[in-house]
């Protein structure tokens, strides 16, 4: 396997070990991966193309689906309440 499918199966592992973390304990490394992603998938499409890139992207928006749509609506104007 290559090194940047590698690094996106090690990704896609802390995420689901963050997702299992107590809400209040996720931000940190939940930021963390959220901004790393994109140089992933940046590797990814280099190594792999467009198309393995976009079934990544795909994984990675239905895992970080909530905070996404929380950005989404701060951007929007909107003030989404955070849960506790």
């Amino acid at each position: 396997m290559s090194l940047s499918l590698t690094l996106a199966a090690l990704w896609a592992i802390a995420a689901t070990i963050v997702a299992l973390l107590p809400m209040r304990l996720q931000y940190l490394p939940g930021v963390t991966l959220l901004v790393a992603a994109p140089f992933l998938l940046g590797f990814i499409g280099f190594e792999h193309g467009v198309r393995v890139a976009a079934l990544g992207l795909a994984g990675f928006v239905s895992m970080f689906r909530n905070p996404l749509r929380h950005f989404y609506r701060r951007a929007r104007g909107e003030m989404p309440e955070i849960p506790q």
